[in-house]
């Protein structure tokens, strides 16, 4: 089973692996991310635009969606030979629910001048196994294979991969089946028991300095909470290559309620 079944020309239906962490019966918006990526992806290609790379995914995140239908618009607000800005959206009840904007710019060969990495991290082999369903719930989650070195309350390093198909039936590329896996970086690395502290990230920016190999993502995560309820998340990005890019999210912190009935306290 996948992510996704397309249902039209712009048209998709999220499968309960799509079920969300916070609250199982929304999407877990990481599927939705990859998707669109994959629509900018097929649209550039379907513009004949094979010498341009995506270098940037700016996703701003409107609002939760329930699992169910979702329809994708995708359109070029700056063209250029060299450069361009494409703009994609993800359409649930009528509604945006994610925005995305996506630069893309030229490949040209820069090896000669490559440098400045970060040093890679410890690659998934030597990662021990984690299992996130003992922090989250949800369909998503118990489609990853998580791999997780914590070091301390909200610093981790994380390896995650999934083998269930972004879209059913259709070729993914890397990019997208790696952008459908980055949302994971706030859940991974957690700072406080998300039943008592809620942490949901309103947007999630990539910058890409290389393209992804797809299958294992690595996310080298450091989570950071401020003094007035919001927070950051930020990631240097690895496949078993090496490090490609950077993340970082931005995050709405407050305290939940107690069930009815808990202590407290004094």
């Amino acid at each position: 089973m996948a992510y996704f079944f397309r249902t039209g020309p712009t048209t998709f239906r999220a499968s309960p692996h799509v079920g969300g962490a916070w609250r199982t019966d929304e999407q877990h918006v990481a599927p939705a991310l990859g998707l669109l990526a994959h629509v900018v992806e097929t649209d550039r290609v379907a513009r004949g635009r094979d010498d341009l790379a995506v270098s940037r995914l700016a996703y701003d995140i409107w609002g939760v969606f329930p699992l169910g239908d979702v329809e994708t618009q995708v359109g070029v607000v700056r063209p250029g030979r060299g450069v361009e800005l494409v703009e994609a959206t993800l359409w649930c009840g009528g509604r945006c629910a994610v925005a995305l904007r996506a630069w893309l710019v030229r490949t040209r060969d820069t090896a000669d001048l490559a440098g400045g990495a970060p040093n890679p991290v410890p690659g998934p082999d030597e990662t021990p196994p984690w299992d996130p369903a003992t922090i989250w719930p949800g369909g998503f989650i118990d489609s990853v294979e998580v791999r997780r070195t914590a070091i301390e309350p909200g610093r981790a390093t994380v390896w995650v991969r999934t083998d269930v198909p972004l879209v059913a039936d259709e070729e993914v590329g890397p990019l997208a089946r790696t952008a459908g896996l980055l949302d994971a970086a706030n859940g991974m690395a957690v700072r406080a028991d998300p039943r008592e502290v809620a942490f949901p990230n309103v947007d999630l920016t990539a910058h890409l300095f290389r393209a992804p190999l797809g299958g294992w993502v690595g996310l080298d995560t450091s989570v950071v909470f401020g003094p007035a309820g919001a927070g950051v998340t930020h990631s240097t990005l690895h496949d078993e290559a090496g490090p490609f890019g950077t993340l970082a999210q931005a995050l709405v912190v407050r305290t939940l309620a107690a069930p009815e009935g808990a202590p407290t306290g004094a």
